[in-house]
């Protein structure tokens, strides 16, 4: 671009320095003109006073009246007769001698006969000058390009330098000297320094929860271990009363581990993974319909059109199959004909909805739903765990679930999500 700029400067440079001297040929064309029609003398003289007029100028001169030629110098017609059988006027250059000659050209009538009028002046030293300044302009271009260039690398290797102490700061994580990131850097990398810090939050509450996890797990499991321990070591005949006892701590240790792996498998909303709420929600349909064949499992999708229905939602795929799956595995173990899901996408949520035709929760009994352990009716098989898990998960997306009594008089849980889109 630069280069084409410099050719552009020089053409433009040349047209403009042509046309400036070709006006000021065109006066002098038009003073001799007005000098020539003012005489009255025979045409011999007029040539002649007009080749004493033309040494007041510095340009060369040809003129033609009918047969006759006159000219400034003896050697110009023979290189311009040519140039005068042209019609009408014209400005033009023409190399004479291997000197470039700015030409301009009259045609008009003394007295009835036909007259041309050349007249030259040579361009060389015009030429000579364009292109000294043209090749200053030249040079100036390229010490310019030269400082921008430089100006530029300075200003990347300046901005990316918030990238290298980045680089060093992650090296710091990794090898434990750090804990967060801090960083004075341009605005347009405070978006990634704050996602970095959040990431590395998730971290450590993952970390944390896995501790907590183990730490749970290790102290839930030691009391019954250590019982069931006592019992095979003992002497003691194994009756069927100790057998039961025996029996309930290993279904005990069952539901400890069954809570624990699952709140390990929590993704929580920045873990960056995404769903497709409809899909997921169809696939679980058809899978309960399945496990409970004698009930009817029905699916409503409110606000998703035919072309957003395979939309993505920034939930992972495991969370949001854990939620709705406790949802309706709850709803398809006391429901007696049917159950009913709804899913709703907002533009900032997603809303899911299950009720089920079973004999429902007492109102006073709704506020107990989702305690770690507690069960209404213990002659339906499970540890009480489910409900508790699904809060778990509902709070790690900064969600909210609620229970009432549907219309059919069973359960309605209604969970909400937020989305960050």
């Amino acid at each position: 671009m630069v280069l084409f700029a410099w050719y552009l400067h020089g053409f433009f440079l040349h047209e403009l320095a042509k046309d400036f001297l070709g006006e000021r040929l065109k006066d002098e064309a038009s003073h001799i003109v007005t000098l020539l029609k003012k005489d009255e003398r025979p045409v011999a003289q007029l040539m002649a006073a007009a080749r004493e007029e033309s040494l007041s100028f510095h340009h060369f001169y040809v003129l033609r009246v009918g047969e006759q030629v006159s000219t400034s110098l003896p050697a110009l017609p023979t290189q311009m007769l040519p140039l005068l059988e042209g019609k009408g006027d014209a400005l033009f250059m023409h190399q004479f001698q291997q000197q470039p000659l700015l030409v301009y050209r009259h045609v008009f009538d003394i007295r009835g006969e036909a007259v041309q009028l050349l007249i030259a002046e040579n361009f060389s030293p015009v030429e000579q000058g364009l292109t000294r300044v043209h090749w200053w302009i030249a040079a100036s271009a390229i010490l310019l390009w030269g400082i921008l260039i430089s100006l530029n690398l300075l200003a990347v290797r300046r901005g990316l330098r918030p990238l290298s102490v980045l680089r060093h700061q992650l090296s710091e994580l990794q090898s434990g000297h750090r804990k967060r990131i801090v960083l004075e850097a341009p605005s347009e990398l405070d978006a990634l320094v704050s996602q970095l810090n959040t990431l590395l939050d998730e971290f450590d509450r993952r970390l944390s929860r896995s501790r907590e996890s183990v730490a749970n797990l290790s102290h839930a499991l030691k009391t019954p271990l250590t019982a069931l321990t006592q019992v095979l070591r003992g002497k003691r005949p194994i009756n069927e009363v100790r057998r039961g006892k025996m029996l309930q701590r290993v279904e005990t240790i069952h539901s400890q581990l069954e809570t624990e792996l699952r709140r390990a498998r929590i993704a929580g909303p920045r873990a960056g993974q995404t769903t497709r709420p409809v899909e997921e929600a169809q696939r679980l349909i058809e899978m309960f319909q399945g496990i409970y064949p004698q009930r009817t499992f029905l699916l409503e999708c409110l606000g998703v059109s035919n072309e957003h229905a395979d939309s993505w939602v920034n939930i992972d795929t495991q969370d949001f199959t854990e939620m709705l799956g406790i949802l309706l595995d709850n709803a398809g173990k006391w429901s007696v004909n049917q159950v009913q899901c709804r899913l709703t996408i907002e533009s900032d949520q997603i809303v899911l909805c299950v009720e089920d035709d079973g004999p429902g929760v007492p109102q006073a009994q709704l506020a107990h739903l989702g305690e770690r352990g507690w069960r209404q009716d213990e002659t339906h098989p499970g540890y009480g765990l489910g409900l508790s898990i699904l809060a778990h998960l509902v709070k790690h997306y900064a969600g909210c679930v609620s229970y009432s009594t549907a219309a059919a008089g069973g359960l309605r849980a209604e969970v909400h999500l937020p989305t960050r889109k």
